[in-house]
């Protein structure tokens, strides 16, 4: 009765995973504008604070997503939740994010060429990118498992 309940709780977080991924990146994303509207003065503490919260939001779904999640289940539901099809849609999700974070860099060195571009700035770009792509791609392989299965 037990390894029936886990594999229904392993297969509802699977779903709730699948649909939630991608709008983190969204509002990850979202997020990323508020920074680059106001742009940032060097020293205020308000900075340091969302710059702070930037990284450790980062930081959380960098774990997310290179880690089978769900760190509070127990190790039987997250080892249900970590089937070989989802470490292939991990491995292929973070590829894509590799990808985008290479492709963010070579524009941004382009762009810098006219328009010089702060080294922060051009960090917290590429980590955004790579990082919302890994997001969206992988939510998006775990709903077609999902939808094919």
């Amino acid at each position: 009765m037990n390894q029936i309940s886990n594999v229904e709780q392993a297969e509802r977080l699977s779903r709730k995973r699948a649909r939630m991924l991608p709008v983190l990146a969204v509002v990850y994303l979202t997020q990323q504008a508020s920074f680059f509207a106001d742009s940032p003065a060097a020293g205020r503490s308000v900075d340091h604070v969302k710059i702070g919260a930037w990284l450790i939001l980062s930081l959380v779904l960098l774990l997310a997503i290179s880690t089978n999640g769900f760190w509070f289940r127990s190790r039987e539901v997250r080892a249900l939740l970590d089937d070989e099809s989802t470490r292939a849609n991990r491995l292929t999700a973070t590829s894509a994010g590799f990808f985008a974070a290479m492709l963010a860099a070579i524009l941004l060195y382009l762009v810098d060429q006219f328009e010089p571009i702060a080294t922060r700035e051009t960090i917290h770009i590429i980590l955004s990118v790579g990082l919302a792509a890994a997001l969206i791609r992988f939510g998006m392989l775990e709903r077609r498992a999902h939808s094919d299965g």
